[in-house]
């Protein structure tokens, strides 16, 4: 089927990142540097803010369970731009590709409402995008069949021809099941192939 849109995940996707790019930074005891990346400030952790959770609430819940780490806890919350290191390489390039053939950009991100605020205005990438579904905003994250469905309303477009290209299995897993075609990210080489073998570039 012809893809009439392409919708790109943001962070693996676009961006790189790393919350150990921010701390590697502030912490210079490499044994407490690896508490910090592995108990408290986790990946997991962090989905919270994605699904919607408030900052508000997470901060001090996370100090209240690791008092002695409030320094780095509160850096996450202000400086989670340095988590973010910069581009994937080469993926910027084939979303100027993109948009100079003529072809509509979206994004679907799981990324708490906060944090996007906060990094939005830092990537001028997103000028040329249409709709960016966020997450946090939301209050539904990916793989959730919801925000496909969300998605698919907002952006105007059927799912069986829209591209979703992510990083994650479950998220790929998840469009495709709700009629997207899909594209299950590992490098910008990998992803330029498929999409000139789709005539999108």
């Amino acid at each position: 089927m012809t893809v009439s849109a392409v919708v790109f995940d943001v962070g693996r996707v676009l961006y790189r990142w790393d919350i150990g790019h921010l701390f590697r930074q502030i912490v210079t005891d490499p044994v407490r540097l690896e508490k910090v990346v592995s108990e408290v400030i986790t990946e997991e952790w962090h989905f919270q803010h994605d699904a919607g959770r408030a900052l508000a609430e997470m901060v001090p819940e996370r100090i209240a369970l690791f008092p002695d780490f409030e320094a780095e806890i509160r850096a996450y919350a202000t400086r989670f731009n340095d988590t973010i290191p910069g581009p994937v390489p080469g993926s910027h390039a084939l979303v100027g590709r993109l948009d100079a053939a003529g072809v509509p950009l979206f994004a679907i991100t799981n990324f708490g409402a906060e944090l996007w605020a906060g990094f939005r205005p830092t990537a001028p990438l997103f000028d040329v995008f249409r709709d960016i579904v966020v997450s946090g905003e939301e209050r539904l994250a990916k793989p959730d069949p919801a925000i496909f469905a969300l998605a698919e309303r907002r952006f105007g477009h059927p799912a069986g021809t829209m591209l979703f290209i992510d990083d994650n299995a479950a998220n790929i897993d998840a469009a495709r099941e709700c009629g997207w075609q899909v594209h299950h990210f590992a490098n910008a080489a990998q992803l330029e192939a498929d999409l000139a073998e789709r005539g999108l570039i």
